[in-house]
């Protein structure tokens, strides 16, 4: 059965996507959009039609980051489960330190000095809005009369802070940081049960 074109174009999205973070991980900045384009089997073309140019692929790739990693805040049942919620958020954060997803922080701290705005647009697109995102969840909650929590950014910043501790670090420097995926569930468990004690009903 042939795919939709909407399907086509999804597919190649999420290729683009995946080639790019592989190839920038691997040679920075200086990456060409033409290794880019032959992992990911378009054109190069195609990479500029969708993206404009290697700035715009790096923000959708943090906007594809925040959107994986607040997912479980946007789950059926999130509102009704905030404790499991908090740990399924708190186990996105540590998987990505985990699994080596911090290529693209430390490639927007290297080029920082010459590409000042593109540091601050990864910023704004990908730390601030993943915890933007969880001050909403936490709003919510409070208006819903599950948690009491009278800054909800701050308190998304004390439980992001909480999660990654000094393992953002160990992941900017290429440190292993030895988590085990039971590791990952007990760490993420007992971030979101200390949470729920300092600002539960």
């Amino acid at each position: 059965m042939p795919r939709l074109v909407g399907q086509i174009d999804s597919s190649k999205t999420e290729a683009i996507l995946d080639a790019a973070a592989e190839v920038l991980a691997e040679r920075g900045l200086a990456a060409p959009i033409e290794e880019i384009a032959r992992r990911a089997g378009v054109s190069k073309q195609t990479i500029y039609n969708r993206y404009g140019g290697k700035t715009e692929l790096i923000q959708a790739l943090v906007e594809k980051r925040v959107d994986s990693i607040t997912a479980p805040l946007r789950s059926p049942g999130a509102e009704e489960h905030p404790e499991e919620t908090l740990a399924a958020y708190a186990r996105s954060l540590l998987v990505v330190i985990e699994k080596g997803g911090y290529s693209l922080m430390r490639l927007t701290i290297q080029s920082a000095g010459e590409l000042p705005e593109l540091a601050r647009e990864v910023y704004a697109n990908g730390p601030m809005r993943s915890r933007g995102q969880l001050a909403e969840y936490l709003e919510l909650e409070t208006r819903a009369g599950r948690m009491k929590v009278e800054d909800p950014m701050q308190a998304a910043e004390f439980f992001g802070g909480m999660v990654m501790a000094n393992r953002q670090i160990q992941a900017l420097l290429r440190l292993p940081t030895g988590l085990t995926e039971a590791e990952i569930d007990r760490l993420a468990t007992e971030a979101a049960r200390i949470f729920m004690r300092a600002y539960s009903v």
